[in-house]
C-alpha cells in the first residue's frame, strides 16, 4: 500500500512539466476561485459544464493517467452516489396535494407533459426538485475537491505562497501579518506528504506482524488500533518539532529579522491569455450561466 501514489491528494506533480505548471501562480488562483464561485446560484447546465470542463482540461494537460485516474474514480464514485441518495431522499416539499376537480372518468387532455413526480414506484419516489438538489449536490462536491486538487497538483508550494503574497500585499498596510499566515500555508503544504508517508508506515507495520483480528475481538481491535492513532500523532509532533529545530538553526527568529525568499512570479504571454478566457469565462457565467 502506497498512499503517496495511490492516493495523491494535496501533492505537487513534479514531472512531467506540462502547460498548466508553466502558468502564473495567481492565474491558476484567479480561475481556481472562478471553479469555486461560479456554481453558486448556477444553471444545472453550468455546473456539468464546470464538471466536464476540469476533466478536459485534465486530459488537454497530458497529465499520467497514474496520478488522476485512482482518485477521480473514487470522486466520481462518490458523486454518484451521494446524487442517488438524495434522489430518493424526501425532498423537504411536505405539500398536501388536493384535486382541484372532482373525480371524473373523463380523460381530459392536460395543457403539457409537465409532471412533479418523475418517478413513482412503490419504494421510492423522485421528484423535480430532489433531481435538482441531487444534481447541484453532486457537481459541486465535483468541482470543490477536484477543481482544488488539480491546482495543488500543477503548482509547487512556493508559487502558492508567491502569488499569495503579491495578491495580500495590500493587507500590511493594516498590519496584517501576511508573512506569518503565508509561512504556516507553506509549511502546512510540505507537511501533507509527511503525514501520509507517516500513517503508510504504521500500516505496514501492523500488516507486517500478521495480527489475528478475530481472536483480538471488538475491543481488542479498537485498543491496537487507538495505539497506533497516538503513536501516529506522536511521530507528527516529533517531526513539527524537527522542522522547527531546523528551523531555528537556519537562523530564522521574524519576517523582520528573518528575509523570506519566495518564487520569482512573472507574467507571460500564456498567463495573458489564460486571463483573457478567465474574463470570457466570467461573462458566459453572468450571461447564459444563471438559474
Amino acid at each position: 500500500m502506497d498512499l503517496l501514489r495511490s492516493l495523491p491528494i494535496g501533492l505537487y506533480l513534479e514531472t512531467p512539466q506540462t502547460w498548466l505548471h508553466q502558468l502564473d501562480s495567481r492565474v491558476k488562483l484567479a480561475w481556481l476561485m472562478g471553479f469555486l464561485l461560479t456554481p453558486i446560484l448556477a444553471h444545472p447546465l453550468w455546473r456539468i459544464g464546470l464538471v466536464i470542463a476540469l476533466v478536459l482540461i485534465t486530459f488537454l494537460a497530458g497529465i499520467p493517467l497514474r496520478v488522476w485516474r485512482q482518485q477521480m474514480v473514487w470522486l466520481i464514485i462518490l458523486c454518484l452516489f451521494i446524487f442517488i441518495l438524495t434522489c430518493v431522499l424526501d425532498d423537504g416539499l411536505s405539500v398536501d396535494h388536493q384535486m382541484r376537480l372532482p373525480a371524473s372518468q373523463l380523460d381530459l387532455p392536460q395543457p403539457n407533459n409537465y409532471h412533479y413526480l418523475l418517478i413513482d414506484q412503490a419504494w421510492f419516489t423522485v421528484t423535480r426538485r430532489s433531481f435538482e438538489i441531487a444534481l447541484r449536490v453532486s457537481t459541486l462536491i465535483f468541482t470543490l475537491i477536484y477543481s482544488t486538487n488539480l491546482y495543488l497538483l500543477t503548482t509547487a508550494p512556493e508559487e502558492i505562497t508567491a502569488g499569495l503574497d503579491s495578491l495580500m500585499k495590500p493587507l500590511r498596510k493594516l498590519g496584517v501579518p501576511v508573512t506569518e499566515i503565508l509561512l504556516t500555508l507553506t509549511l502546512s503544504l510540505r507537511f501533507i506528504p509527511l503525514v501520509l508517508e507517516e500513517i503508510q508506515n504504521l500500516i505496514r507495520s501492523v500488516r507486517t506482524r500478521a495480527i489475528n483480528w478475530n481472536k483480538l475481538g471488538i475491543r481488542g481491535s479498537l485498543k491496537l488500533w487507538f495505539m497506533v492513532a497516538e503513536k501516529l500523532l506522536e511521530n507528527l509532533l516529533l517531526r513539527a518539532e524537527q522542522i522547527a529545530v531546523a528551523m531555528d538553526v537556519r537562523g530564522f527568529t521574524s519576517p523582520n529579522q528573518h528575509d523570506v525568499q519566495w518564487h520569482r512570479l512573472t507574467l507571460k504571454s500564456r498567463d495573458w491569455l489564460a486571463m483573457g478566457l478567465m474574463v470570457l469565462f466570467i461573462g458566459g457565467r453572468i450571461i447564459w450561466g444563471g438559474e
